[in-house]
């Protein structure tokens, strides 16, 4: 695969670069340079190779779900409540919104 002169005016075109006609001929070898890398990179043989969500380990740490009865985790409906407008059996009490 190999790109022109006219498919680097018409990338420009469609990116609105502004680009004269000395800078797209200099971008014309550059591209098809880049072009070319990556069908190199495409005779790579990956068929052993598993597939990576991420270039390094990453462990996400995961607490269990349990209520606590701090400030920040839970256990302290009552007093959220308590600076409710209006609470009905353990809820917010919101006006109806549709009929």
């Amino acid at each position: 695969m190999s790109v022109d002169l006219a498919t680097v005016r018409k990338i420009a075109g469609l990116a609105r670069i502004a680009m004269n006609d000395a800078e797209a001929e200099a971008l014309v070898p550059e591209l098809n340079k880049i072009l070319g890398m990556v069908e190199q990179l495409g005779e790579v043989d990956t068929s052993g190779v598993e597939p990576l969500a991420a270039v390094i380990p990453n462990h996400l740490r995961l607490r269990d779900d349990v209520v606590t009865h701090d400030a920040t985790g839970g256990g302290i409906r009552d007093a959220v409540l308590k600076n409710a407008p209006q609470a009905e059996h353990g809820f917010f009490a919101v006006p109806k919104v549709i009929e």
